[in-house]
């Protein structure tokens, strides 16, 4: 599957081992210790490299990017329940109808933690 997946992301082999010896990507293994890439692995893959070609990111600074992201993706899993502000397309809370002006005029006041969204966005 290494090649298959190197093949596909213009990649060397050798650059998918490095990866997942950082820890960067945690593909899964067959019985006979063979890698197994799912879609969300050649997504995250796909991330790595962007951070690395297009950004000029080093190993490093994606480890700390994917490991943050993670972390706000779990976060994100266990909110689902709680409160949250969702936004339609006029810019009107959904659970109030409150304008996002009218929550904003009170800019001064601090707003409970689940009232913030922190997103890493394009990643």
């Amino acid at each position: 599957m290494i090649g298959v997946v190197a093949d596909m992301l213009k990649l060397h082999p050798q650059t998918l081992r490095m990866y997942e010896k950082k820890g960067l990507i945690r593909p899964s293994r067959t019985e006979g210790q063979t890698r197994r890439y799912s879609a969300e692995d050649v997504e995250e893959i796909s991330r790595v490299t962007r951070l690395a070609r297009d950004l000029g990111v080093n190993l490093a600074g994606i480890e700390i990017i994917l490991k943050m992201r993670r972390r706000m993706l779990d976060m994100r899993g266990s909110d689902r329940g709680s409160h949250e502000l969702r936004a339609d397309g006029d810019g009107r809370d959904v659970r109030s109808g409150q304008s996002r002006s009218k929550r904003s005029a009170g800019a001064g006041r601090l707003e409970p933690p689940e009232a913030r969204r922190h997103v890493l966005s394009g990643l």
